[in-house]
């Protein structure tokens, strides 16, 4: 590595350390359960517009009831794997889903489950993914069911089946301190009103506010936009809203609202009533037992919404503590107001933040380093033989060859990476599951192999062109098959000539692995990206961020520098196989000689 980037990295930690002076971001871990001493109520304008209304007048898809526990045969799930639940996730929704400092996948929506599943006998297998996938794997079997409260809308149940609701939602307006938008209706066209791509509050901008809403992939990213007032409004769930803004910051919620009556509940495959059913019954059990008022009580706190309760409809009410009682409580307390932040303030704490720094590290050397290496390493051999292969039928005479070269070609470097990806994930994934053991880790790697060997292809055919026919031609004619001329005389010459466009493609093929995340993967698969955006979730700061990317340049600059050492290198070699001219010698019939 140059000396010039480890000078870059120690001035970054060395900033980092004099910014751990200052109280860190990193003091409130937003992945672990807020408990009874942040207990709140409903604000008061959902409690005017729910006041004397059932939700349950409108909801025709609770059940009535629900089957016997002791009467559920877990052998007749349908589960891809007997005895094993396996459920997608989000790991940047807390306090409803994250994955905390130790790598377990927990939060309010994920604890229930394993609770429900355990009323089953049956394991829990949780795997990250991203909630635009989330219902599109569900449905094709990829998981059993999903776990990210994911509201029961009417849209989405043309996808997939739900369980009855384990939770209630409802939506916040959050806008920086001083905005002139106060509620729904002050948002216009023109606003930038940032949203969760996939998520009810983005249909909830465009249907019903009939806008169009910036979307994002997940709600750190969205909440920052926010703080750097990169958009005007962010339309949130309420849960992620007050877990997210944290006193001092630019942010504020003016307004919610509830939706058209949709419950939360977990996703399952429309064909699979059976899960359906037994889930339902370990709903009721859970809620007839205790364990869904405790949990509900650890993660969120907070009076129920007029006329709703969990479960099916013949469930006991659960018996929760006075949260009003509690949050009055601490409101006559005295708090001192959070001190406003300045911008550097703010820019220190969630950038250089020293103690996120040394929580991070660890993780990204033990996890997210050797996934990232596993992943490109493995793709880059199998582009490398996909791209071979391509070159030499790319330049063949014969048209059964050069076709099917250019049009995988084409389709592999005109498709974005994230397609390809989600396309074999979600599509060859279900059809290779018994070989892969529903691991997406394999066909992560299959993808990325695949989109590199359509570039490594044409970089090769590109070289092998260069070479000079008369090469093939003087080894045909000393003897040489077609086959040994390419094999040993001009291959070797053509990938002499593009070395440094080699090593271009495989440092784009290593920032590409973080896209593998779409598909789903398990705590100790996450490459260096996403142990990164995942530490950024637990804690609201962009620290880890910053040290997953000073991980990536350890990684890209020394290649980098690779290549500008193959590059000049080559050109040095071919500059020595002409002689030197000898030393220009000046006569003159005038005088002595000169030289």
């Amino acid at each position: 590595m140059s000396a010039k980037l480890f000078g870059i990295v120690a001035t970054i930690l060395l900033v980092a350390g004099l910014a751990g002076a200052a109280p860190a971001a990193a003091d409130r871990n937003q992945c672990a359960p807020p408990g009874l001493d942040s207990a709140n109520v409903l604000p008061d304008d959902l409690m005017s517009r729910t006041d004397g209304q059932s939700e349950d007048s409108d909801d025709t898809d609770t059940t009535a009831s629900v089957v016997p526990l002791t009467s559920v045969n877990t052998a007749a799930l349908g589960l891809g794997t007997p005895g094993v639940l396996l459920a997608g996730t989000l790991s940047d929704a807390p306090p409803s889903t994250c994955i905390n400092a130790t790598g377990r996948y927990t939060g309010f929506d994920n604890e229930l489950l394993r609770a429900m599943a355990a009323k089953l006998g049956l394991q829990v297998r949780f795997v990250g993914t991203d909630f635009s996938a989330l219902l599109a794997q569900v449905a094709s079997r990829r998981f059993d069911v999903g776990s990210s409260s994911v509201k029961a809308t009417d849209a989405r149940r043309h996808t997939v089946a739900f369980t009855n609701g384990y939770d209630f939602g409802f939506y916040s307006l959050v806008v920086a301190p001083g905005s002139a938008i106060k509620k729904f209706t002050d948002l216009s066209v023109g606003q930038r009103i940032g949203v969760v791509q996939g998520t009810v509050e983005e249909t909830y901008v465009v249907d019903t506010l009939d806008l169009q809403p910036v979307k994002y992939p997940d709600f750190a990213t969205v909440y920052a936009s926010l703080k750097t007032r990169q958009i005007d409004a962010w339309v949130a769930p309420a849960n992620q809203a007050s877990t997210a803004i944290r006193p001092g910051d630019p942010a504020v919620i003016v307004a919610n609202t509830f939706g058209t009556g949709d419950f939360v509940a977990y996703a399952v495959a429309k064909d699979n009533q059976p899960l359906v059913d037994a889930l339902n019954s370990a709903l009721d059990a859970v809620i007839a037992d205790g364990t869904w008022s405790a949990l509900y009580s650890k993660w969120k706190p907070r009076t129920l919404a007029p006329g709703w309760k969990p479960g099916s409809r013949t469930a006991p009410a659960p018996k929760l503590p006075d949260f009003a009682a509690i949050a009055a409580d601490h409101h006559r307390r005295s708090v001192q107001p959070a001190v406003p932040k300045s911008t550097l303030t703010q820019l220190r704490e969630s950038f250089l933040d020293w103690d996120m720094y040394r929580q991070a590290v660890p993780a990204l050397l033990t996890t997210g380093l050797p996934n990232t290496l596993i992943l490109t390493g493995s793709a880059s051999l199998i582009g490398l033989a996909i791209g071979m292969g391509l070159a030499i039928a790319g330049i063949s005479h014969q048209r059964w060859l050069r076709w099917p070269a250019r049009i995988y070609t084409d389709i592999f470097r005109g498709l974005p990476e994230v397609v390809i990806i989600l396309i074999i994930g979600l599509g060859v994934g279900p059809v290779v599951g018994g070989l892969t053991n529903n691991n997406p880790y394999p066909l992560g790697i299959a993808a990325l192999g695949l989109m590199t060997g359509a570039y490594v292809g044409e970089i090769l055919r590109s070289g092998i062109q260069s070479v000079d026919a008369g090469q093939l031609e003087a080894s045909r004619a000393l003897g040489f098959s077609y086959a040994a001329a390419m094999r040993l005389i001009v291959v070797p010459q053509g990938v002499r000539r593009v070395l440094p466009a080699l090593v271009n493609q495989f440092i784009a093929l290593l920032k590409a692995s973080a896209l593998v995340y779409f598909l789903g993967l398990i705590a100790n698969q996450r490459e260096l990206f996403q142990v990164g955006r995942d530490l950024n979730a637990q804690t609201g700061s962009l620290s880890p961020l910053v040290a997953a990317g000073i991980f990536y340049l350890l990684l890209t600059v020394p290649l980098t520098h690779l290549v500008n050492y193959i590059d000049a290198r080559l050109r040095r070699g071919r500059a020595k196989l002409q002689p030197e001219d000898p030393p220009e010698v000046v006569t003159s019939t005038i005088g002595p000689e000169m030289t």
